[in-house]
């Protein structure tokens, strides 16, 4: 297939763009965090304009949203040594000190759900500076220690931290969270693996002491260097995913904690039966994946805005007024008053949305191939078009080898089926048609493309054609790939599309099919998907997934479970996982040179197909909007929204 003009236009476009944001002043140093002795209370605006970090005495001001409101003092709001602006490595972002006001407008077609608002809300309880996992510093934790053997964990709270209400953080809400949450068998039925010696479903759960008011211990019974990163960015977990939770707030809903009768008359104004206490807590805890949910309004948090009102199309959020970062002047965070996040019917309306100038943050739904529509609408619709580094690769490809076909698992657990299709793949297409050029074939498995080569491997099998043309199963079966896509990004189904016509060239029946995305991730669970696309973050991090809830569903399922589920894996899957569990319970170093045999494995076997890697990423933001790291990541300038500000 040729290159559109469109492809050859936008392309020398983005080179333009690119190259004019590679070149920067020197980025400012991240500057010590204050302590209270270093703290003055001033509640003027901050300054309009520029100006880089810089430490010293700081002298504290507030939104002036937030004058006149009634609240305490904003010293006695923050935390004693309330947490600098997360920091973003030298080269990403030259930091301005921001004004205050304005309102964010994002958009969204999940109902209930808008990752632009999740991942610049969401607080980890450490920090990865850039998300890169190299280093790992405090975040809602002041800090943590590691013992010289990776067992032992200590963290520090940060003294006088303050939920939404006001409420202070100790703990306490540790503890709570942990011992009667987390260890509740009602209530966690299945204890999470990442919280087991090793990350692993069979490992011993974690041990939790209180040391003091502000201080605990969680330990292990086996070496678990990688159990900070999951502290910090894998997963996107937040501080509620059974870490910290808000005990003041959950505990009457607790049946441990609850008066009887109070808790029989929640139930009963919940429209719960009488025995649903279970139920009614969970509903009521809103943890990190549930932020933008109704559910949120009223809850504790501890993000940079909290949802205050919800209707049909629209959710509205405003500035929680203790939230505990700073910048570097002592100006609390965020700059930004309000975000409005709309809700449309479908992907292709967040575009029109999007190139219309309504809206001043997108990324999630922002995609390559849009990009010429994105160029010509910039000037009308008053934002810019930033090129960023993807943190996924957006369309790997999945075969599901537990799919509940005997046909089906014999030719595609055949190494040499897979290994055919991936020579099938035609990437530089691929790479031209779709992304502009703005990619690079996937390294981990073979790149080539030899429909030759193939064809023999398929021969080989014994899959022979029928009066159709396309190839029959070694046993002389009717053989088929159905893809079932959701159409969670744009280039999805164009490049599903092409699939379908590689793999008909090696002579494979493929189909494709659209579904609404919440019957596919219902599918996905079920094991119902015979084959799918969706991203990974495989080739970027050490802590990356590798997509095993779609190539072996069941064996998954069996390993997450201790094989109380599921299927029990192969001795070829089951080396994988040992070597990417091996990963997990190393520190970063260790772990980054540990990698290199998982990619090793996923190369001789082809898994699935990363067919590319190091895709460029659109960022929609308005014109108006500062402190946009234009390197790095685009995930990552996401991460830093509370620093977002509106330029006068």
């Amino acid at each position: 297939m040729k290159r559109s003009f469109w492809s050859m236009t936008v392309t020398g476009l983005l080179i333009s763009a690119t190259l004019s944001g590679c070149f920067g002043g020197p980025a400012a140093q991240p500057a010590k965090e204050p302590t209270k002795t270093d703290m003055k209370e001033n509640t003027a605006a901050p300054p309009a304009g520029g100006g880089g970090g810089g430490s010293g005495a700081f002298e504290l001001r507030q939104a002036p949203m937030l004058d006149g409101k009634g609240l305490p003092s904003l010293k006695d709001r923050l935390p004693e040594e309330p947490k600098i602006a997360n920091e973003m490595p030298a080269d990403m972002l030259k930091t301005e000190i921001g004004t205050y006001g304005g309102t964010m407008r994002t958009v969204t077609s999940v109902i209930g759900w808008d990752a632009d608002v999740f991942v610049m809300s969401n607080e980890p309880l450490l920090n990865t500076p850039g998300i890169l996992g190299k280093e790992i510093t405090g975040n809602v934790l002041k800090d943590y220690k590691a013992s010289a053997d990776s067992k032992e964990f200590t963290f520090m709270m940060r003294k006088g931290l303050k939920w939404s209400d006001g409420k202070p953080v100790t703990s306490e809400d540790v503890r709570f969270s942990i011992e009667d949450i987390l260890f509740n068998e009602e209530l966690t039925p299945v204890f999470p693996a990442w919280l087991r010696a090793g990350g692993k479903a069979d490992g011993a759960p974690l041990k939790f002491k209180v040391v003091d008011e502000y201080t605990f211990q969680i330990t292990f019974d086996q070496p678990y260097g990688g159990f900070p990163i999951r502290l910090a960015i894998e997963s996107w977990r937040g501080y509620s995913d059974y870490i910290l939770k808000p005990a003041h707030f959950l505990k009457p809903l607790h049946k441990k904690y609850a008066d009887a009768k109070q808790l029989e008359a929640k139930l009963k104004e919940g429209q719960y039966g009488p025995d649903d206490w279970v139920k009614m807590f969970n509903d009521k805890d809103v943890t990190s994946r549930e932020l933008t949910k109704p559910e949120a309004i009223g809850f504790p948090v501890l993000y940079p805005w909290m949802m205050v009102k919800r209707s049909d199309t629209m959710t509205d959020y405003e500035r929680n007024p203790y939230y505990f970062k700073v910048d570097a002047k002592g100006n609390q965070l965020p700059y930004i008053d309000k975000i409005q996040s709309a809700l449309v019917q479908n992907i292709e309306m967040v575009t029109m949305k999007t190139i219309a100038g309504e809206v001043d943050f997108s990324r999630e739904s922002a995609a390559l191939i849009k990009m010429p529509l994105y160029k010509e609408n910039e000037k009308k619709g008053g934002y810019r078009t930033l090129l960023s580094d993807m943190h996924v690769t957006p369309t790997d490809i999945f075969l599901n080898q537990t799919y509940n076909d005997p046909t089906w698992r014999k030719v595609v657990q055949d190494v040499r089926f897979r290994k055919a299709l991936s020579l099938g793949l035609d990437r530089k297409e691929i790479i031209d048609t779709i992304y502009y050029g703005f990619a690079e074939p996937g390294k981990i498995e073979d790149p080539a493309y030899n429909v030759n080569e193939a064809n023999k491997l398929l021969d080989e099998m014994g899959m022979k054609k029928g009066p159709d043309g396309f190839r029959l199963a070694p046993d002389g079966k009717k053989f088929s790939i159905s893809f079932e896509i959701g159409a969670q990004a744009p280039d999805i189904v164009p490049l599903t599309q092409l699939v379908v016509e590689f793999w008909k060239k090696i002579g494979i029946d493929v189909t494709m099919k659209t579904i609404d995305q919440t019957l596919w991730g219902s599918r996905r669970d079920a094991n119902e998907l015979q084959a799918t696309m969706i991203w990974t973050h495989t080739p970027l991090w050490y802590m990356a997934d590798w997509g095993q809830n779609f190539w072996g569903r069941l064996w998954k399922l069996w390993l997450d479970t201790g094989g109380k589920q599921g299927e029990e894996p192969p001795a070829d899957v089951k080396k994988f996982y040992d070597l990417v569990d091996k990963v997990s319970t190393s520190p970063p170093d260790a772990a980054i040179k540990a990698i290199e045999d998982v990619k090793k494995e996923m190369g001789k076997n082809y898994w699935y197909f990363v067919h590319i890697e190091n895709v460029k990423q659109p960022l929609i933001v308005s014109a108006k909007l500062g402190n946009i790291p234009e390197k790095g990541f685009a995930i990552a300038a996401n991460f830093s929204g509370e620093q977002f500000f509106f330029k006068k």
